[in-house]
């Protein structure tokens, strides 16, 4: 015996009771491959068609709507809203009952003329093909079993063939394929154009009709059906996705604008590390000196000027920890430690600055003038400095009035051109938070977005109105920016003083 014996025999015969359900499962497939391959190509061809005539329609529905003439009285052109109109009937719960009842009884009006009375066997089959197409909308399966049995049954019997019964069994195909897999609208296919096949076969029903017709027809209605399928299905699937990509896009813009936040925070407590650091050192250093330089001190008074001196330099190695936690990330700022922080007697030279690159810009002092703690003229500087930094980027040349209002209990701030930046800024809600963001605190923010400023010189900003409001907030001020009532742009920003600087104004508005 040989290998090829053994070969044989190790070979399982085929079997034959598979190979029929195989070669049905193949046709099936192939057949639901040819209903895609015919829908598309006829969608292919329609959207053709619709390309090259959409200048045709363009211009034949601006003449209808009236869009090249505005209508008189800025009404609405009757048209559109009559479009509107059909677009919620088509969408209501009746369309299909009146649809539906209205083939009915355009079926019956055209058996009329050959049957005399719907009290017939036509009518009977032209009633069933048509009038369970009423509830197509909520059981189409069992209408479309219902209408096309009635209509294939009134063609097998020799009944007349009538245009209405013909369209209410393509536009069932055409539902059909709509809804069914594409497998299923195979087998649809081959049972429709089989039973035309027996329609033509055993009666004489269709004699006057070219056989191409109707198996054309059969596959175009099925076919297309399946092709609108595939667009409503990648239409779901795109705005699925642009839903997705909204969130993450919302998500990606709310966590800038916290990390924004954070920067700026970062930013204005290392400026106020070098404004406390300095007075605490004026403090460790007054108390080391103050046993020198009084010579009647008691001991207790001598070790507290000591404990004193001590405590200071403490905070000061406890604030120098401080900043280095807040700089681990940040980049390195080599001068940022050697320039003095600015104040409000520094405005003239920044107003230079301003002159100096194109712009126009007058300041305005208001109220009684006095020197406010380091915070606050920080603060109000840097608040001139970024309104000052975004007006020559978005509304270069604009005229800006500065106005510095001194009033017994805060600083007004207020900062605004008359260009084009309201219109010219792009802003973004979600970028700086929107009024409300925290119904706690004190700021008020009106503003619909934020400006891309520059950053400022020596600030560490560069976040445009994130920085200012932060400034605002931390001294639990009041602050808004944008569109003015007049035109231009408008930032406005009230900052708190501490009680003793309050008193000292009301002592000096009472003198």
């Amino acid at each position: 015996m040989t290998s090829d014996d053994h070969t044989d025999k190790a070979r399982p015969a085929p079997d034959p009771a598979g190979f029929g359900p195989a070669i049905a499962h193949h046709a099936w497939r192939l057949s639901g491959r040819i209903v895609a391959g015919v829908g598309q190509l006829l969608l292919w061809i329609l959207t053709g068609l619709g390309r090259l005539l959409r200048p045709v329609a363009a211009r034949l529905t601006g003449r209808l709507t009236g869009a090249s003439r505005p209508a008189p009285g800025g009404a609405t052109a009757p048209l559109p809203r009559w479009l509107d109109t059909w677009g919620e009937i088509t969408g209501s719960w009746y369309f299909a009952p009146l649809t539906g009842l209205a083939l009915t009884i355009a079926a019956l009006a055209e058996l009329a003329p050959s049957e005399g009375t719907p009290l017939s066997l036509a009518g009977g089959f032209a009633v069933a093909s048509t009038l369970p197409l009423v509830w197509r909308r909520e059981y189409l399966r069992p209408v479309a079993a219902v209408a096309l049995g009635a209509f294939a049954a009134g063609l097998l019997t020799g009944q007349v063939l009538l245009i209405t019964t013909t369209f209410g069994a393509l536009y069932t195909l055409f539902a059909l394929g709509r809804q069914l897999p594409r497998q299923s609208a195979g087998v649809l296919v081959v049972g429709s154009v089989a039973t035309v096949a027996v329609v033509y076969l055993a009666t004489s029903t269709l004699d006057d009709v070219p056989w191409p017709a109707p198996i054309i027809a059969v596959i175009a209605a099925i076919g297309l059906g399946d092709a609108r399928r595939v667009v409503e299905t990648a239409g779901r699937t795109e705005a699925e996705a642009e839903e997705r990509t909204n969130e993450t896009l919302t998500r990606l813009i709310a966590v800038q604008r916290e990390q924004a936040v954070m920067r700026e925070r970062a930013s204005i407590a290392r400026e106020l590390h070098d404004v406390v650091a300095h007075s605490v050192s004026m403090i460790a250093v007054q108390a080391e000196t103050a046993p020198y330089t009084m010579q009647d001190l008691s001991p207790e008074a001598r070790a507290g000027y000591t404990e004193i001196a001590k405590t200071a330099r403490e905070a000061l190695v406890e604030m120098r920890r401080l900043l280095s936690v807040l700089r681990a990330d940040a980049k390195p700022e080599p001068d940022a430690a050697n320039t003095p922080q600015p104040r409000l007697d520094r405005l003239p030279d920044l107003i230079d600055q301003h002159r100096g690159a194109g712009g126009a810009v007058d300041l305005a002092v208001h109220g009684d003038p006095r020197t406010l703690s380091t915070t606050v003229e920080l603060s109000a500087y840097r608040i001139v400095q970024e309104a000052l930094t975004n007006a020559r980027r978005h509304a270069p040349g604009a005229e800006v009035r500065v106005d510095l209002t001194f009033l017994p209990d805060r600083l007004a701030v207020r900062v605004r051109d008359d260009g084009a930046s309201a219109r010219t800024m792009v802003l973004n809600r979600d970028a700086v938070g929107a009024p409300g963001d925290d119904p706690a605190g004190p700021t008020r923010f009106d503003t619909t977005s934020e400006p891309i400023s520059e950053p400022a010189a020596g600030s560490g900003g560069g976040h445009g109105l994130v920085g200012m409001r932060e400034r605002a907030t931390m001294l639990g001020g009041r602050f808004s920016a944008g569109p003015a009532t007049e035109g231009g742009f408008l930032v406005e920003a009230e900052l708190p003083l501490n009680r003793e600087e309050s008193a000292d104004g009301g002592r000096r508005a009472r003198g």
